[in-house]
């Protein structure tokens, strides 16, 4: 019977699909596609915490249980400090394309309201929600820097960036500076800090993978004794010193992994 399993395996991988089928099914069930492209929602920091907890004591015990909800949590609070630096990072290049936009526009002689209306049809959802409200907010005549501050605390991933726009509006207000000349003078800025921020990041990857290596080397350590027969595995589950010395390690492990990052995340800029 298992000389005839290779066989099966090959006649359903040639009986797969092609991508022209695949297509043809997706536009046949357009409501399956749009289930399947619809993003999983992402658990919460108590669930996580809590599974960690769960799974650590069922594996090692009550001080498995402890060093698991120290490491879950570490890592997660790692994992939405590196998804909050991507949003940022992603969110300031779109107000820098829509600002380059809107300078084009207001060098044409547009007025900022009609200027930023038009610049807020080619950005992004979150640029254009800040130059929607600039529109309106100049329309009305009203104050823009105070505008872009609510739209910041809607879309915090913004704040720095509009921060800099309502800096420049107010000057050019105040002092009477070309409007299109101040902006285009964040723009820049703008894009110099967002290249900068991109190549950190890129020459931050290798220190951070070893940071990871690191970190996963005593588990390795663990699994390497269990294979030679020592039996780290007992010790660590079933005596009183090895549930000390399971605490202390996921101890030494989220500090070094905390360090680590402190030390990098100086390099970054915010």
């Amino acid at each position: 019977m298992t000389g005839f399993a290779p066989l099966v395996f090959a006649l359903a991988i040639l009986a797969l699909p092609s991508r022209a089928a695949a297509r043809r099914l997706a536009i046949l069930r357009p409501n399956a596609r749009r289930w399947r492209a619809g993003p999983w929602p992402r658990p919460g920091t108590a669930a996580v915490l809590l599974t960690a907890a769960v799974l650590g004591f069922a594996l090692a015990g009550v001080g498995g249980a402890i060093a698991a909800t120290m490491l879950a949590g570490t890592v997660w609070r790692r994992s939405r400090a590196s998804r909050g630096a991507r949003t940022r990072l992603a969110a300031t290049a779109s107000i820098t394309a829509a600002l380059g936009g809107f300078v084009v526009e207001l060098r044409a002689g547009a007025h900022p309201a009609s200027a930023a209306a038009g610049a807020a049809e080619d950005a992004g959802a979150l640029a254009a929600a800040a130059l929607t409200a600039v529109a309106a907010t100049a329309t009305l005549g009203g104050d823009v820097a105070l505008a872009l501050q609510g739209v910041a605390a809607d879309h915090p991933a913004l704040a720095g960036a509009l921060d800099q726009v309502g800096a420049a509006w107010r000057l050019a207000d105040r002092h009477g500076v070309a409007l299109a000349e101040v902006l285009d003078a964040v723009r820049r800025d703008l894009v110099q800090r967002v290249r900068f921020t991109r190549q950190v990041h890129a020459r931050l990857a290798g220190p951070r993978a070893s940071v990871a290596v690191l970190a996963a080397l005593p588990v390795l350590g663990v699994l390497l004794g269990e294979l030679s027969g020592a039996r780290p595995l007992h010790l660590l589950c079933s005596t009183t010193i090895g549930q000390t010395l399971l605490v202390l390690g996921a101890l030494l492990i989220c500090a070094g992994l905390g360090w680590s990052a402190r030390l990098t995340n100086q390099a970054v800029p915010t």
